[in-house]
């Protein structure tokens, strides 16, 4: 497993050994040995499953109780994955980073707790996974504004993104519950 830098030092990216050849491909999607050797030590409790359209926005999503570490990876179609730190004590508060990840590029991406997560979906259909540290618990999940401008998020869109009515009502980060 190969694990790459963001510009926020907590976000990683993963790239794991892909054996290639005439059948196909192999690889191992989670390691606990592989991804403890480059230092993540992680224990995961739940793995969930989505499946949007082209434009479709999901997100920008947070739990402030019981928050939840992400390893998100994408096995068909592309989407533009973005974490927005939420940590108020981080020299990172209120940045964001985003990665392609891909069916084809097979890149996965480490979302500590404290973070806000979105993707975009920028292929015909995209089916994306994610494996949490934390349960889901409806009543601390938050959402922050796709669009705030103090964000400044750039989604890469070329048109108005198709969004859940909790994604479209989120709230600015001057007005979000944040980390300590």
């Amino acid at each position: 497993m190969n694990l790459i830098n963001t510009a926020i030092p907590d976000v990683k990216i993963l790239e794991p050994r892909v054996f290639s050849d005439a059948r196909g491909f192999f690889f191992e999607s989670w390691n606990y040995k592989a991804l403890t050797d480059v230092g993540l030590d992680l224990d995961f409790v739940q793995d969930n499953h989505s499946c949007s359209t082209k434009n479709v926005l999901r997100g920008l999503h947070y739990q402030t109780e019981h928050a939840q570490g992400k390893l998100v990876r994408v096995i068909v179609g592309e989407v533009f994955d973005v974490a927005v730190d939420l940590r108020r004590r981080s020299p990172t508060f209120g940045k964001w980073v985003g990665e392609t990840l891909s069916a084809e590029n097979k890149r996965m991406l480490w979302i500590p707790p404290g973070f806000a997560h979105g993707f975009v979906v920028r292929s015909d259909t995209a089916e994306f996974l994610y494996k949490t540290t934390d349960y889901w618990h409806a009543e601390y999940e938050h959402t922050l504004l796709w669009n705030d401008p103090a964000l400044a998020i750039d989604w890469g869109l070329t048109e108005v993104p198709v969004l859940a009515a909790k994604d479209a009502a989120g709230v600015l980060l001057k007005d979000a519950e944040v980390y300590p």
